[in-house]
């Protein structure tokens, strides 16, 4: 009886000694994993496991986190610092003022869309951007001309007339309204001429006007009123209605730029002068300023504009001196809304999903805005833009980019055919963590390793925002609300 003959099937081992993370693609390689949870590159090419993660704190309401010598951030109305509260400073809760934005700037952090600073090194030294004084409506207004340090002109023997007063005195003030500009002139007997007063300035008068201000404020005047009939100086009252720097100040007066043919009480109405700085989407510091952009409707008018604080005074967004120290603003002819900024190499960058807008120079005399048109941040995804080994990454509406002053490159392949979104990113020694969720509502906690070009997969964390802190990054869990680490080097370690 004849048998069959079978072949045998020779054995193979594949043995696996290096570890390539996670790749979400239908055809992976050797060593690669389309899904994976809790794995780290720490020990490539070894596999090993995620370290333990520590929990900080637990929060109420989580708003805002930034890290400057100790953790800054926002619980509901409170600020805490180092884990504390700060005294007398409450947050708005309301829905257009959440979440909060915390830019550093020296030992100052500056809180938006509250726009509330907070003194780090002195914690008692914290108010608002902006200051607002209104007359009561009974108060006498003083207006007279003055020296840009506030004292007066002796005006009591001025001639105001079209023509030059003859047999004029050393020193005797003119006030010429030959022309629609009415003009100072000193008389100099050594020269036998009439010489203009550069710049002349006005002190308007009442009662603590000056208190919250301080010299070279940018600032708006409006309700200054005359009643009368001379015509001349009704235009003059009138034009102090716009905006001012303020030149000195005391407690019961400002100086501003302006000229009167006359000193002029104003017996009613309330003038009121503002320190305002501007509605902003977001914020970055850079060369010791804050900047920030704004896209769409603000008191009626449309706004596509990049703005800069004056050198070193982030309550000052107005002050227009014509020196190098002034504020700063562009206006942007791109279509459609900021979604994100940062510094990058020095640089402050705004982006949009479909450009990038770079500011180069070191004064408003020398600043230029460069536009490159490439893939800009997802909206959305602005805690996304994160530095890594000098390089930033970020969260487009296609992938995650890396840049390097050039233009965007995708590093997200291994992610697969997967759309993320609502980005938020940290950074940890030379990786990048990234929290966003897919088209399902489902969140991912992704690493990518910038040195190895790795990505792991730890979990399901949905992460609010993320702070680097002395060697540890730190971040907010949205389920929880817990403070946690993600190195467990601070707080309670979680479980196995």
């Amino acid at each position: 009886m004849a048998y069959p003959y079978y072949t045998v099937v020779p054995q193979t081992r594949i043995q696996t000694e290096t570890f390539g993370g996670y790749n979400h693609n239908l055809r992976i390689l050797s060593g690669e994993w389309y899904d994976e949870g809790n794995l780290t590159s720490s020990y490539y090419p070894l596999f090993s496991q995620r370290e333990k993660r520590g929990t900080i704190a637990t929060l109420t309401n989580p708003q805002g986190m930034i890290a400057k010598d100790a953790l800054m951030y926002v619980d509901g109305a409170t600020l805490y610092y180092n884990g504390s509260a700060v005294s007398g400073v409450t947050l708005s809760t309301a829905s257009d003022m959440i979440p909060k934005q915390i830019v550093s700037m020296g030992a100052y952090a500056v809180i938006f869309p509250d726009k509330i600073y907070v003194n780090t090194a002195s914690l008692t030294d914290h108010g608002s951007l902006d200051a607002t004084f209104t007359s009561v409506a009974d108060a006498d207004v003083t207006y007279q001309m003055c020296r840009v340090d506030g004292t007066d002109y002796d005006l009591t023997s001025a001639t105001v007339s079209a023509t030059e007063p003859t047999e004029p005195a050393n020193g005797d003030y003119w006030i010429d309204t030959s022309a629609d500009a009415h003009s100072l002139k000193q008389y100099s007997v050594s020269s036998g001429l009439w010489v203009a007063v550069a710049t002349v300035y006005t002190k308007i008068g009442v009662p603590n006007i000056g208190v919250n201000f301080k010299q070279y404020d940018g600032v708006t005047i409006s309700g200054c009123a005359y009643v009368g009939d001379n015509s001349a100086l009704g235009a003059q009252i009138a034009a102090l209605n716009t905006s001012h720097v303020i030149y000195a100040r005391g407690t019961d007066y400002i100086v501003v730029v302006g000229l009167l043919d006359q000193a002029y009480t104003q017996e009613s109405g309330a003038v009121t002068v503002k320190r305002e700085s501007p509605a902003l989407d977001y914020v970055t510091e850079s060369q010791n300023r804050l900047w920030g952009c704004k896209y769409g409707m603000v008191d009626g008018e449309p706004v596509n504009t990049i703005y800069a604080c004056a050198l070193g005074d982030f309550k000052n967004w107005n002050r227009f001196m014509g020196v190098s120290t002034d504020s700063y603003y562009v206006n942007v002819g791109t279509d459609g809304k900021f979604t994100g900024a940062c510094t990058y190499l020095g640089y402050p960058m705004f982006f949009k999903e479909n450009c990038i807008h770079k500011i180069a120079g070191n004064m408003p005399d020398e600043y230029t805005m460069y536009t490159e048109n490439a893939r800009g941040v997802e909206d959305g995804s602005y805690r996304s833009l994160v530095v890594v080994a000098e390089r930033l990454y970020y969260k487009s509406r296609s992938d995650v980019c890396v840049y390097d002053g050039s233009l965007p490159v995708s590093i997200s392949e291994r992610l697969g055919n997967v759309k993320y979104s609502s980005a938020v990113a940290g950074a940890h020694g030379s990786k990048y963590y990234i929290s966003m969720k897919d088209a399902a509502n489902a969140w991912h906690l992704f690493v990518y390793d910038t040195y190895r070009g790795l990505w792991h997969r730890e979990d399901a964390t949905h992460a609010l925002m993320f702070a680097e802190l002395r060697g540890d990054l730190v971040y907010i869990n949205a389920t929880t609300n817990a403070l946690q680490s993600v190195t467990g080097a601070s707080g309670t370690l979680e479980a196995s």
